[in-house]
């Protein structure tokens, strides 16, 4: 078959929630219901974009693969249990579908690290469909040098290059979509392989496509280990498989997001780069991967955290790159339009350098779930723990930039919680591991300091509610960790006082809330409600025995999951929009956390 020529359709801005999630574990791509891949960096998650076209405009490039006209899909799904994505669009008497995934098992053989497989499929006619692809590569959307060789065409930018091979053969011209019918019975195969600074490795089409059907064996054979008994089981493995999705295999360290600069507040400059790890969320997700029997992740981490933070310690950076090094630092990309006109564009991340006290409790209290799960930690970890605690003692009265990542210092009451608990959960990993009576006393008194002080000054008795900050009656989201740290007991008044509390007055409508009161962060514009924090709600009705009340807010957040089952990181409560980075590690593993609480939550 040989492709035509064929001028390409104006494509209106996909709506975030709408773009599936294709990774391999090394980087991700994002694709949008009429088959375009608008995102995609190499060769990692934080690498230049070679298909930008969600923040970039047209000029940075797509690869799209679907109907020569205009057809919303009639069916998207994944494969169950997979990472294989079907979109499939009714055009004329047919149908035309698309099943595609990158390939995430490459070691041990020779294969391209990068490798995404596109196939095309008709039902019940013959049907005209396109191929667009066009590469452009970084800030300045820079064509590539190309050539035509026997396997398929080939793409170079210097060190890197992209071959893309078809079959039946295509003749594809970068720049210039490709007319093309796909007949019954006969489907047409795409490879895009990618390399960087290594040998180009071709694959056949028909070996290609075995290795993606072998990866959904794989994937099956991962998810069949979760447990059985786990409520919205099926919610809960996609939000797994995502979560393993976003963990940059070579270093195991979870991406807070794979994207920039999608919007906060569309139109407006809350855009900020999430393609690094947050030592704090990506502890969340440890615990979530040790509660359903995934010990392997939760280490993977463990031990990413231990080699990421030895140049820093016994300070723990706010985030770091997938290697562990410093953020680098954050720039407006100049000439990019954004996402619907919001701007600037960013990479890097001005939040490495804030004092975020919050994080050391986090990491802390994953370092105890291992323990608990009986894993005792070996002495490095167990030293970089003790060196993490002790920051805590130091610096726990210091104000700090908070979860939030605000850009003006506060005394932030979770952020006390959160110190507090850093020194709880190491007191009672030295139950079981080696420490010095001086620097258990320390930490003992610390830990006592600490709590008298949140009580006093970080309560509002009038509302019977902790609050976001001393002496302020603004209430924080956050705390609704309250019943998981063991600071309160769980019948005490202040415990549900400040659940019911933030329910009421951070309410943005059915099951969603705002993190902290709108416009109350010192940046310009709003924003929506904070995803997690809803499922946060739901973890905290759980473990104070409101059960049902736990599963009806449950059910209710499905409601809001986009078609495909992922989530951003915040949603428009007037519209239903998802707004932020796409899909969000920090919702994931919340929508996890909160599932295994109704799980244990008494009936």
């Amino acid at each position: 078959m040989t492709g035509r020529p064929h001028p390409a359709w104006p494509r209106d801005p996909t709506p975030i929630s709408d773009y599936g999630l294709l990774s391999d574990t090394r980087t991700a791509a994002l694709v949008a219901g009429d088959g375009g891949i608008d995102w995609l960096c190499v060769p990692r998650f934080d690498g230049e974009p070679l298909f930008g076209r969600l923040i970039g405009g047209p000029d940075a490039g797509t690869f799209r693969v679907g109907p020569t006209e205009p057809a919303p899909p009639v069916e998207r799904r994944y494969r169950q249990h997979t990472a294989t994505l079907e979109t499939t669009w009714a055009v004329g008497g047919g149908r035309l579908t698309l099943t595609e995934a990158m390939v995430a098992e490459v070691g041990g053989r020779l294969l391209p690290t990068t490798l995404i497989v596109r196939r095309l499929s008709a039902q019940n006619a013959a049907i005209d469909a396109v191929v667009e692809f066009d590469p452009r590569r970084g800030e300045h959307h820079r064509r590539p040098q190309i050539q035509r060789r026997p396997q398929g065409l080939v793409c170079q930018w210097g060190s890197l290059a992209v071959s893309l091979a078809g079959s039946p053969e295509l003749a594809v011209e970068p720049g210039r979509p490709t007319r093309l019918t796909v007949d019954p019975g006969r489907p047409v195969t795409l490879v895009l392989a990618v390399a960087h600074r290594e040998p180009l490795i071709h694959v056949e089409p028909a070996a290609a496509w075995d290795l993606l059907l072998a990866d959904e064996q794989r994937w099956r054979a991962w998810t069949a280990e979760i447990d059985e008994s786990l409520p919205f089981r099926e919610h809960v493995v996609r939000s797994l498989l995502t979560l393993r999705l976003l963990t940059y295999s070579p270093s195991r360290a979870p991406v807070a997001a794979p994207t920039t600069s999608l919007p906060e507040d569309p139109g407006g400059g809350r855009n900020w780069d999430y393609r690094y790890v947050w030592p704090r969320d990506a502890s969340i997700g440890v615990s979530a991967f040790l509660s359903v029997g995934k010990p392997e992740e939760a280490h993977g981490f463990l031990a990413w955290l231990l080699h990421a933070s030895r140049l820093q310690r016994p300070r723990l950076p706010a985030l770091l790159t997938l290697y562990g090094r410093t953020v680098p630092r954050e720039r407006e990309v100049p000439g990019w339009p954004g996402y619907r006109g919001s701007v600037p564009v960013r990479t890097g991340n001005a939040a490495a350098g804030q004092h975020q006290l919050d994080g050391y409790g986090w990491v802390i209290d994953a370092a105890w779930a291992f323990v608990q799960a009986g894993r005792p930690l070996n002495s490095e970890t167990w030293r970089a723990v003790r060196g993490f605690a002790d920051v805590v003692t130091e610096c726990w009265r210091e104000p700090d930039a908070g979860i939030w990542e605000v850009r003006e210092p506060d005394q932030h009451v979770h952020s006390k919680l959160m110190g507090w608990l850093a020194l709880d959960r190491a007191l009672a990993i030295a139950r079981t591991h080696p420490l010095s009576e001086r620097r258990r006393r320390r930490w003992q008194e610390t830990r006592e300091a600490i709590a008298v002080e949140i009580r006093t000054r970080g309560f509002d008795p009038s509302a019977v509610s902790y609050v976001r900050s001393y002496g302020s009656q603004e209430l924080d989201a956050a705390l609704l960790v309250l019943p998981l740290l063991n600071f309160d007991s769980i019948d005490s008044p202040r415990v549900r006082g400040t659940i019911d509390a933030i329910r009421d007055r951070l309410s943005a409508g059915g099951p969603l809330l705002y993190r902290y009161p709108p416009g109350r962060d010192g940046l310009s514009g709003t924003e929506g409600a904070f995803l997690p924090c809803s499922f946060w709600l739901v973890q905290a009705l759980a473990r104070t025995g409101r059960r049902v009340e736990a599963v009806e807010l449950f059910q209710a957040m499905l409601d809001h999951a986009g078609p495909l089952g992922l989530y951003a990181e915040e949603l428009d409560p007037a519209t239903g929009a998802h707004l932020g980075n796409y899909p969000q590690t920090l919702t994931h593993a919340a929508l996890v956390q909160a599932a295994l609480a109704i799980r244990d939550a008494p009936t």
